[in-house]
């Protein structure tokens, strides 16, 4: 196993290339599911940019999506180098049952609030999840972690105030953000439950299940500061990390990949 000698601050989809890092046929499986997390996630926030609600929060959503983008294509070009493709190959050139993402990501914007409630969601999801995998046995898996993490927390805090300001707003704005959660919340146990290419990676990968602690710990408390109630409803069947997606999914890729299905191999 070649491992790599790239440091977290120069992480990038170069300079693990550059580095030779090859990931082993069960990490590059792992690394995958994170990366079309990641991915699927930036690919939503991007439809925002020109409907926000205000310029700032256009270029705020955006930079987000930027950085959940350089995430993926890290983790994508690391999970690509087992099996000699690349991030665009496996960000343009996979059908929907191919992708492993959890099906919180590709949930569709709806209003403002149902974005915040997602960001939410998913934030405090990825704190934890790049927390934990910067101690990976990995160290390209822990590099991409330790970068992530620091990104990761400002979103956290952007979606944080903005339930705190739609919470405590008017009423209208309190009982759409207090809907949004309700729409969100039946996709949190699937972020939380076991990640089926996570198994036998004792030390590399993370068991999402041993993070649940910190959501208990963080999101009923923002949901109570912000004059909001957890929502009371059952959890999805899920199946993302196994192909399994909502009807949402598949519009989404259609979007996201017909340029470059179109036009294959061609470059900018």
């Amino acid at each position: 196993m070649k491992t790599s000698h790239v440091t977290s601050t120069a992480i990038t989809p170069e300079s693990i290339a550059e580095a030779g890092a090859i990931a082993p046929g069960p990490v590059a499986e792992y690394a995958l599911g994170l990366g079309d997390d990641a991915l699927v996630l930036a690919q939503r926030l991007g439809e925002w940019i020109a409907h926000a609600p205000e310029l700032e929060e256009d270029v705020a959503l955006g930079n987000i999506a930027l950085d959940q983008l350089g995430h993926a294509r890290s983790l994508l070009t690391y999970a690509g180098s087992a099996w000699g493709k690349t991030e665009d190959d496996l960000a343009y050139f996979r059908g929907e049952a191919e992708f492993r993402n959890r099906q919180l990501f590709e949930q569709p914007d709806g209003d403002f609030a149902v974005t915040i409630a997602r960001q939410l969601v998913a934030s405090v999801y990825f704190v934890s999840l790049y927390t934990a995998l910067a101690g990976s046995a990995d160290p390209t898996l822990a590099a991409i972690a330790a970068k992530a993490v620091k990104e990761v927390e400002y979103h956290l805090d952007h979606s944080a105030q903005w339930l705190l300001r739609l919470g405590r707003g008017t009423e209208v704005s309190h009982e759409r953000m207090q809907r949004g959660l309700e729409t969100i919340w039946p996709f949190v146990g699937e972020l939380y439950s076991a990640d089926p290419h996570a198994e036998g990676l004792d030390g590399i990968a993370v068991d999402p299940r041993t993070l649940m602690t910190r959501f208990d710990d963080v999101v009923p408390r923002l949901i109570a500061d912000a004059s909001l109630e957890v929502p009371s409803v059952p959890f999805a069947r899920g199946g993302g990390r196994d192909g399994r997606h909502s009807e949402s999914m598949g519009p989404l890729l259609a979007e996201m990949q017909v340029l470059a299905r179109a036009h294959p191999g061609a470059k900018w």
